[in-house]
């Protein structure tokens, strides 16, 4: 398997690990802060630096057997054994972050709406709401920003999965439910009270002040109950 850092240590820009497996489905190291591509949130990209070569990561999936593939752009490949240092494109690491925070967020705004969909990206975002009605677009915006500026705390932590069972309401996802069988479940909290808790395998910034004032672009129907909620930094 690979030892995912960022589960843990989001903030990391660059580790140092050695090359597993090789070949055209793949790089494979032992470690990595490289998130894999899952749950509406876009692998990373970046860079992979190693003694006479370096390799640009065009993207980043799941592997077979618990691994994570980095998937190589045109070059060179290292030779299993190598050592190397992995480098995050950070600018876009840390926009998708303040993103998957947001969208944390605006679930809080909507307490109680289960979420039928989402989409992450660096620039804009989206969420699906099994609603009625559509909410006042100005009124959620208002509810968010004043979520942001709240400065609030971001941290994770680990309990047994069967948590689920006697606090099925964390899951605010009707389309994606969390994956069990390891014994052990990733929740998000943001504050401590908390403002939003919520099992994510995702990466998230470290405290809510680094997201920026965010603009909610729209709101759509998409259904009979379906409200896609649109959103983009502010400009």
């Amino acid at each position: 398997m690979t030892e995912r850092l960022f589960l843990d240590q989001a903030g990391l820009r660059e580790c140092l690990a050695t090359v597993r497996s090789a070949g055209p489905e793949g790089i494979v190291l032992d470690r990595t802060i490289f998130y894999a591509r899952s749950g509406g949130q876009p692998g990373d990209t970046g860079t992979l630096v190693w003694d006479g070569g370096s390799l640009a990561i065009a993207d980043t999936i799941k592997g077979p057997e618990d691994t994570v593939l980095h998937l190589p752009a045109a070059g060179d490949l290292p030779a299993p054994g190598t050592p190397v240092r992995g480098m995050l494109d950070w600018s876009r690491r840390h926009a998708l972050m303040r993103m998957h925070t947001t969208l944390h967020l605006l679930c809080a705004t909507l307490p109680g709406a289960a979420v039928t969909g989402g989409s992450i990206g660096a620039d804009r975002s989206r969420l699906d709401f099994d609603l009625p009605e559509p909410p006042a677009r100005e009124a959620i915006e208002e509810r968010l920003n004043a979520l942001i500026a709240g400065a609030h705390d971001v941290t994770t932590e680990w309990v047994d999965e069967s948590v689920l069972d006697t606090n099925p309401e964390l899951v605010r996802t009707l389309s994606v439910q969390p994956p069990r069988g390891t014994g052990r479940l990733r929740l998000v909290r943001i504050g401590t009270a908390p403002v939003d808790l919520q099992p994510c395998g995702g990466t998230h910034v470290a405290n809510t002040a680094e997201i920026g004032r965010m603009a909610i672009l729209k709101i759509e129907n998409k259904g009979r109950q379906n409200r896609r909620i649109i959103v983009a930094p502010a400009t």
